[in-house]
């Protein structure tokens, strides 16, 4: 049987329920799932590089084949670079269908031997992601359903100090 790893890339600013659920739906499908971090020069990120790896690990570390590392680039080098075919990306909404399915196509054309797979996610993550929960943070809204704890206390610690 073929050994087929995958790479669910993502800024995770910070990673969410959402992304939490992504990953283990794809951690139980393939053999290798690699969590990949976007370092984004051109983009403001709130957590560093590191911390958003950090919390990355933390929160995935109970699925023993899922590891997580960092790039910047083209994903498609990045993919070549680790020897993966598959790219896991999540969908929320119609909205996230109509990028990703420009971005896989993209993708294909930069790497034709390199699959998009789409998971959904679940209801109750459908509506999260990482810029609703950094903002809804930044004034005071409590979002232990829609993180995992570490995170919970990364935002506490960025947004209001050590409380």
């Amino acid at each position: 049987m073929k050994h087929i790893r995958a790479v669910y890339p993502g800024s995770f600013d910070p990673i969410t329920n959402g992304h939490i659920y992504i990953a283990e739906r794809a951690a139980a499908v393939f053999d290798e799932l690699e969590v990949s971090v976007l370092i984004n020069p051109q983009k403001q990120s709130t957590f560093t590089m590191d911390e958003r790896c950090e919390m990355a690990k933390e929160s995935l570390a109970h699925l023993a084949n899922v590891t997580v590392n960092h790039f910047g680039g083209l994903l498609v080098d990045y993919m070549k670079q680790r020897k993966a075919h598959v790219i896991i990306r999540g969908l929320r909404a119609m909205s996230d269908f109509e990028y990703e399915f420009q971005t896989a196509l993209m993708n294909r054309q930069l790497s034709p031997d390199i699959e998009t797979f789409f998971i959904v996610t679940d209801a109750q993550s459908s509506y999260i992601s990482s810029n609703a929960v950094r903002d809804i943070y930044k004034f005071g809204a409590v979002v232990p359903d829609m993180v995992p704890p570490i995170v919970e206390r990364r935002l506490i610690e960025k947004f209001h100090g050590a409380e």
